[in-house]
């Protein structure tokens, strides 16, 4: 039974940056060295390097396989701000899946952000393309799989181009509350707080039933 304590961090990956501890030869992305300090930690997922929000780097490997491992179905939710207005059966082919690359989705939750969680967000910087012609809409998507640009490729599969992407919070789906960036601003990280420890261990230990 695993016990140990765990070096597990929060990030608020910002824009700009890839999902790793190298830069790539060429690349006009940074890295997370330019942002966190902590050695021996590595992201359990990723994040593409123009999409913002939640990294959790972490030092146990175990962990890292747990929480990226599409058998087990942890729910993550982002914030999406997408090309235009969506209409009510555009949301019901992300909730049902979608065709990507040849293979549906899993079935999502979509719906439209509300105002209040809006108004928490930060201007981007860079800013987002605007098109004067063309309205924008926040959207709230939660997924249970992390395919490559998956939730880009899903919005632009019914008409809605992705604009910009913040993860927002991973369900450790124990009834707790989710692991998510809320208090942190975009490049700021902190060590997990000693209950979220505690019930990263127990999901360490548990022998959840594969989704």
């Amino acid at each position: 039974m695993f016990r140990e304590p765990l070096l597990t961090l929060l990030l608020h990956k910002p824009y700009g940056v890839l999902s790793q501890f190298t830069p790539e030869p060429g690349s006009k992305w940074g890295c997370l060295a330019d942002w966190v300090n902590v050695p021996d930690v590595y992201a359990a997922g990723r994040l593409d390097a123009d999409s913002e929000g939640l990294l959790v780097l972490t030092a146990n490997g175990r962990l890292q396989q747990r929480l990226t491992d599409p058998r087990f179905g942890h729910w993550r939710t982002y914030w999406v701000q997408v090309e235009g207005i969506p209409e009510t059966c555009q949301l019901d082919a992300l909730r049902s899946g979608v065709l990507v690359k040849q293979r549906r989705t899993r079935p999502a939750k979509a719906e439209c952000l509300p105002a209040e969680q809006q108004q928490t967000l930060v201007e981007r910087n860079p800013p987002i393309r605007t098109r004067l012609s063309i309205p924008t809409t926040w959207l709230q998507l939660s997924l249970r799989e992390g395919r490559n640009r998956q939730v880009r490729r899903m919005t632009a599969a019914v008409g809605l181009p992705t604009l910009r992407l913040i993860r927002q919070s991973i369900d450790l789906m124990d009834g707790g509350p989710a692991l998510s960036i809320e208090g942190l601003v975009s490049g700021q990280w902190r060590e997990l707080r000693s209950s979220e420890n505690q019930r990263l261990i127990g999901l360490l230990n548990r022998q959840p039933k594969r989704r």
